[in-house]
């Protein structure tokens, strides 16, 4: 069954944008997964199409109105029995990991809100009982680019997608640890060699290296990672 994707947007023409090309714009054109994407200008208010109002309390910018957007999810979710869940990228969200996009692939698709302004109204985020994500610790001018990169993350794990099983296994954050340093040929460049263990031949040793040099990139670049992946192995 087709993987879907369901994108409610302000800016439509930014999609398919980059997933529209290499393996993701392969699979798209094979139809392992769809991309619709939905303008929320015609379902605005009045002779402008407003989107959006002052926020409650005073403050600068302006929110998006819980009526509009329920209009829009209503008309993309209704009928859709498949159980897809709504995504609202937000600095306000859980830090998204590689564990939230395997858990997405593996679903019928997903429903992407992207916000623009000071947010969206939380009535509706309550009411459609949105999984709110970020990407980190950084605000963005809307929530297209985080929809983008975490499409991405989806697609890629579809079945067929990747050449190899082996890609998605043997990556950063697969288990917890950074990935481990990559090589290719030549074996010699600029007075710089690759290490010796990976032209062994010894499998057993170049596993064991690549454990290592994944544990210690992961303790200097990620302490929390290495924190958390320190208490799964006590565990």
């Amino acid at each position: 069954m087709t993987w879907r994707a369901d994108i409610l947007t302000l800016l439509p023409g930014i999609f398919p944008g980059p997933l529209g090309f290499s393996l993701a714009g392969r699979a798209l054109q094979e139809e392992v997964w769809s991309c619709r994407v939905h303008d929320l200008r015609p379902y605005g208010l009045g002779r402008h199409r407003a989107l959006d109002d002052t926020p409650f309390g005073g403050g600068a910018g302006m929110v998006m109105r819980p009526d509009v957007l329920d209009h829009a999810l209503s008309d993309i979710t209704s009928g859709d029995e498949t159980g897809r869940p709504v995504i609202y990228p937000t600095p306000r969200g859980r830090r998204a990991t590689q564990k939230d996009v395997v858990r997405l692939a593996e679903g019928a698709g997903v429903v992407m809100l992207c916000g623009r302004f000071e947010g969206v109204d939380e009535r509706v985020l309550e009411k459609y009982d949105v999984q709110q994500l970020c990407l980190g610790d950084f605000v963005l001018s809307g929530g297209e680019i985080p929809a983008l990169a975490l499409l991405d993350g989806c697609v890629r794990l579809l079945p067929g997608v990747m050449g190899s099983s082996l890609s998605g296994e043997e990556e950063s954050f697969s288990d917890g640890l950074l990935e481990y340093p990559q090589y290719t040929r030549p074996a010699e460049w600029e007075g710089r060699s690759v290490p010796s263990v990976l032209l062994s031949g010894h499998h057993g040793d170049i596993a064991r290296w690549r454990q290592k040099e994944s544990e210690v990139v992961t303790r200097e670049r990620r302490p929390d990672l290495w924190a958390a992946y320190c208490q799964q192995s006590l565990s």
